[in-house]
């Protein structure tokens, strides 16, 4: 069976050999964001993120399953993929403890202020600060409840927070104070301390949080996204923001990445990192382990 690597993941001599033990004739690009320039039409499984934004999936004619290296699936056609029953893996449960922990981080950085400290630790300064807060009893709404969501809450529980699963499908585990339908969130928002976005970006969740949510919540709320930066409106979050309207914001992703020229990085209420939360000492193995196991299935 033909497979196509690409560089997207970065695969040992050893992990080559297992994967051609499966039965796999393989053929390796490095760099998917270019257009592939020989004859694909012979591949039957594909492993990679951006090919198909770059490469026509058509082309791939005799293509039976496509195994994703990212949690995300917007960077594929999926329609496409259904009509020609194509079957689709994704790496949903590689990333969801590392972000799940730096949800975490940012939150308390938040709350504990961590910023004021760091800066005048830089001057040799003494200097207390008296509006730190605790997560005891805050309501936290986690937007997307999968794999993801499922460990944020878990980590978010042992501090004695309040825990809202905001997902189309009902939710119900130890972790979890209450379920809310997703076609319900305008009318939990107000109730929200600290809001989390770990939902996928599709067609129906595009500006998921615009002015109009914005407004509904709390102020002084909390706000993070380790999803997509596609599901807030920038604008009307940079709106928000000089108005005063979050304790602080925390975002992993944006709608245009890399972030360049952004009123979003002179806030000092806003923590930026540039698509990182996803890594970790770990996330290989888990990766690679998902990769065999889907391949072996095929």
């Amino acid at each position: 069976m033909k497979l196509l690597l690409t560089g997207a993941f970065n695969y040992t001599e050893k992990q080559l050999v297992e994967l051609q033990d499966l039965g796999y004739d393989i053929t390796f690009i490095q760099d998917e964001r270019e257009e592939v320039s020989f004859d694909v039409s012979e591949f039957e499984v594909v492993v990679c993120n951006n090919l198909f934004l770059y490469n026509d999936i058509s082309k791939f004619n005799k293509l039976k399953a496509v195994q994703l290296t990212s949690a995300g699936v917007d960077r594929v056609p999926l329609n496409y993929i259904k009509e020609n029953n194509i079957q689709l893996y994704n790496a949903k449960d590689v990333y969801s403890i590392p972000m799940a922990e730096w949800v975490i981080l940012k939150i308390l950085e938040i709350y504990k202020k961590s910023t004021f400290f760091y800066e005048n630790q830089l001057y040799s300064k003494w200097k207390k600060h008296r509006s730190l807060f605790e997560l005891t009893d805050k309501n936290v709404g986690i937007i997307g409840y999968g794999s993801t969501g499922y460990e944020i809450s878990k980590r978010l529980k042992s501090f004695g927070t309040k825990n809202f699963a905001i997902n189309r499908t009902e939710i119900s585990n130890e972790y979890i104070d209450r379920y809310v339908p997703l076609t319900q969130l305008e009318q939990i928002l107000p109730e929200l301390d600290i809001i989390v976005l770990s939902i996928a970006l599709t067609d129906n969740t595009k500006y998921l949080i615009s002015k109009k949510e914005i407004d509904l919540m709390k102020n002084q709320s909390v706000l993070v996204n380790i999803a997509r930066g596609g599901l807030v409106k920038e604008s009307d979050l940079v709106d928000a923001i000089k108005n005063g309207k979050f304790m602080g914001i925390a975002l992993d992703v944006f709608e245009e990445e890399p972030l360049i020229d952004s009123p979003l990085w002179g806030f000092k209420n806003a923590i930026i990192t540039p698509h990182n939360s996803y890594i970790s000492d770990k996330v290989n193995i888990r990766l690679f382990n998902d990769i065999y196991k889907n391949l072996a299935k095929i």
